[in-house]
Order: structure tokens, then C-alpha cells, then sequence
């Protein structure tokens, strides 16, 4: 089979714009069959994978990331957007468990998540942050320390992009109110789609777009709940039994 032959029968069996697209490469693409077999294969199995992964993650998410999950996808959707969610990586010293991740031609956006109601005392370079509702006082850890952790792990798997390609983002999903300046990168539910919509400069093409999302998908941890299990003992191992 010649590449304008692959290339009409994958246009034929799907009408999924990722797919159109790859099709359109391959009659541009001057390679041999069996390279752009691989190629295909490769991006159409992290493509699948990640649809099905998408549709594992619900149960496994607290309200606030169901809920900004809905929103992303409702605002960003493929081709130029691709949201994982409830992603589990392994690092050298145990795994980490990113919120989300959303993909785009305009950067590579790692999401914390926080659920809280109340008032929030934050600053940007203390470790603890404190949560007031009514008369009761929470410290929490500061989301956008928790958050480098897992901005390195993902810089790491797509350590080809440019430098500020991966951006790290804290979301405040909940009925909560900041009693002090929000620091940089924090952003409620309506703030975050505004600032995504602020980012209009393409730092890949569509095609990197897949390549980070099939690397992605490749790498992380099943979404299962000896996974969590398995992340949470890495926690303890890491911080002590108080996790």
C-alpha cells in the first residue's frame, strides 16, 4: 500500500480530526511505509489510550477536578487542546500525582487543583498557607510548592520543548475567598479560562501536540486504585506516616 492509499483509508474509517490531520501528513510525509506505519501507530495508540484513560479518571477525582475537568474540556477541546487528568508519574524517588495536565500548540499546562471553601491567607513563599472557615483554622501545604514537583516530572519526559513551554498553574475550584494578593500562577475557575485564553503565542505544532501527549500517556501509572495506594506509601516514605 502507497502513502496516498494509507492515507485515503485512514480518512475513510474515522472522521476524528486528529486522524484527519495525520492523514494529510502522510500524503505530505516522504518516508517509507513501514516508517510511517510506526509513526501512526505510535500516535494513535496514545491517542486511544489517553480517550480511555480520560473516561477511567472520573471516579478517581474529588469535586473540584471533575468539575474543572468539565470546564476545560467544554472551553479547550482538540485538536489545539488535549486534558489527562489524575495523572500518576514515576520519579526517581517514589511517584507523583498531578491534577491535571492540559496539552496545547500554546504550552504545556500543569494543574493543581484545591476544592476549599473559606477564607485563604496565602503567600507565595511560605510553605503553609492557612484556610478559615468559621472559627476553625487548617494549614495546608503552599499549592504552588506542591505543584513543582510535579511541573519537574513532566519537564522531564518532554525535556525537547523549549524553555517556559511548561507552565505551572494552581486552580481554587471552591466557594473560597483570598484575604490576601493572590500570588502569581493562582487563579479561580473563571480566572483560569481567562488566562488560557491569554495564551496565544504557539510554542509547538499540532503534530508535537500528540507526540507530548503519546509520551505522556506512555509513562504514567494506571489509573487504578493500587496506584493511589501505591503513590500514597511513596508519600509516607518520603514525608513519614503523618501523609
Amino acid at each position: 500500500m502507497n502513502l496516498d492509499d494509507l492515507a485515503h483509508s485512514i480518512s475513510a474509517i474515522s472522521n476524528h480530526t486528529v486522524i484527519q490531520h495525520l492523514s494529510q501528513l502522510l500524503r505530505v510525509w516522504k518516508l517509507d511505509a513501514r516508517t510511517v506505519l510506526y509513526i501512526l501507530l505510535a500516535l494513535a495508540v496514545g491517542f486511544v489510550i489517553g480517550r480511555y484513560r480520560a473516561s477511567r479518571a472520573s471516579p478517581f477525582q474529588n469535586r473540584g477536578e471533575a468539575w474543572l475537568s468539565r470546564v476545560a474540556l467544554t472551553h479547550f477541546g482538540p485538536p489545539d487542546y488535549h486534558l489527562m487528568n489524575h495523572v500518576t508519574l514515576q520519579m526517581s524517588d517514589g511517584t507523583t500525582q498531578v491534577d491535571h495536565i492540559l496539552v496545547s500548540r500554546f504550552g504545556v499546562f500543569v494543574i493543581e487543583t484545591k476544592d476549599y471553601k473559606g477564607w485563604i491567607f496565602a503567600n507565595a513563599n511560605q510553605a503553609n498557607w492557612t484556610q478559615v472557615l468559621f472559627k476553625w483554622r487548617f494549614k495546608f501545604q503552599n499549592p504552588i510548592f506542591q505543584n513543582i514537583r510535579h511541573v519537574r516530572a513532566v519537564q522531564g519526559l518532554l525535556d525537547f520543548l523549549p524553555p517556559g513551554a511548561i507552565k505551572s498553574v494552581v486552580v481554587f475550584t471552591g466557594e473560597s475567598e483570598f484575604k490576601t494578593e493572590i500570588p502569581q500562577g493562582v487563579f479561580s475557575i473563571s480566572g483560569f479560562i481567562d488566562y488560557l485564553h491569554e495564551q496565544t503565542v504557539e510554542v509547538m505544532s499540532l503534530n508535537r501536540v500528540q507526540f507530548c501527549v503519546g509520551r505522556i500517556e506512555t509513562a504514567r501509572l494506571a489509573i487504578s486504585g493500587k496506584t493511589d495506594v501505591e503513590h500514597v506509601q511513596s508519600l509516607e516514605r518520603r514525608h513519614g506516616s503523618a501523609v
